[in-house]
């Protein structure tokens, strides 16, 4: 699919107005985005005057998963919205669950990476993709995304974060390793909170200004532990201040008759809704990052 034109906008919205933007505007279908595991349709969403690009994925294109109960895929991407937002961190694109052309599931505001990343992504490296025996002797490092890398060695260099092994070819391996950067610290908090079961390098965005934003939340909030991802170069380390403060205002707003409670409850099931107290509980309990369980694939494949 060609890259998405940019629409201007006449002023900025706040977070109230792009959500009743997404819930209420009409969604005109531009395409389709190959290559995504469910129906992912790129649209635009006009309301009142303004018009926004938006990511629109119908329960009526979701594949059939053998440990979530069908059709709850779209409600698990707006449940993360709604965590991701309880935070205060802004980690998860504005999203809506609504009617559309064709039928029920989620609006996303459709994230315009900065022209910087654009630029670093225009081909992305995969493991395996050139890096080679000359590099290895260099100990080079080689950017997958601007946040994830391949080095080689035994160490992961200054500002960056060992995550594993990954085989780069011919019998070779280097070390993957993502950025130590505290905006992806704060989306591996989240990821634990909301039992995130794919978090990949593409799906992470940086958007105008710097702000990171991860997309791709239908695997998510499963009662049985199911962390995989790429962000554990924190693991086992103290959890910040910062994480520890949001643990607590969370813990507090999920407290059963609040409004996040209410609305985590029209989102997910009773046991998942506790097991998601759980988690919350166990991190404000160890006051640590979580290690991989052993019983789960830690880190999901391809990495990007």
């Amino acid at each position: 699919m060609p890259a998405p034109e940019r629409i201007p906008s006449r002023h900025l919205l706040s977070g109230d107005g792009l959500r009743t933007l997404l819930a209420e505007g009409e969604l005109t279908v531009l395409g389709q985005v190959r290559g995504a595991s469910n129906a992912v349709l790129h649209c635009t969403v006009s309301h009142a005057g303004e018009e926004r690009l938006c990511a629109y994925k119908p329960v009526a294109g979701e594949q059939p998963l053998w440990d979530f109960p069908d059709g709850t895929l779209a409600q698990r991407e707006a449940a993360a919205y709604e965590i991701s937002e309880a935070t205060g961190w802004g980690l998860v694109p504005p999203t809506v669950l609504r009617d559309g052309p064709y039928g029920r599931g989620t609006c996303q505001l459709w994230i315009e990476a900065d022209d910087a990343q654009e630029a670093d992504e225009a081909a992305p490296a995969a493991p395996g993709d050139g890096f080679g025996a000359a590099d290895e002797a260099a100990g080079a490092l080689r950017l997958l995304t601007p946040l994830l890398a391949l080095v080689a060695g035994e160490e992961a260099p200054k500002g960056w974060k060992a995550i594993g092994f990954a085989e780069v070819g011919q019998g070779r391996t280097a070390l993957l390793v993502h950025a130590d950067d505290p905006r992806l610290r704060r989306l591996a908090v989240l990821d634990a909170v909301i039992n995130n079961g794919d978090r990949k390098g593409g799906h992470l965005l940086s958007g105008p200004g710097g702000q990171l934003y991860g997309i791709d939340h239908g695997v998510t909030f499963n009662a049985e532990d199911k962390l995989r991802t790429l962000l554990w170069g924190w693991a086992g380390e103290p959890l910040t201040a910062e994480a520890a403060a949001v643990l607590d205002r969370l813990a507090a707003g999920l407290e059963p008759g609040t409004p996040l409670a209410t609305r985590m409850g029209e989102l997910i099931t009773s046991a998942e809704l506790d097991a998601l107290r759980a988690r919350v509980g166990a991190l404000r309990a160890s006051g640590r990052h979580p290690v991989p369980g052993g019983e789960w694939p830690a880190i999901p494949w391809p990495p990007v």
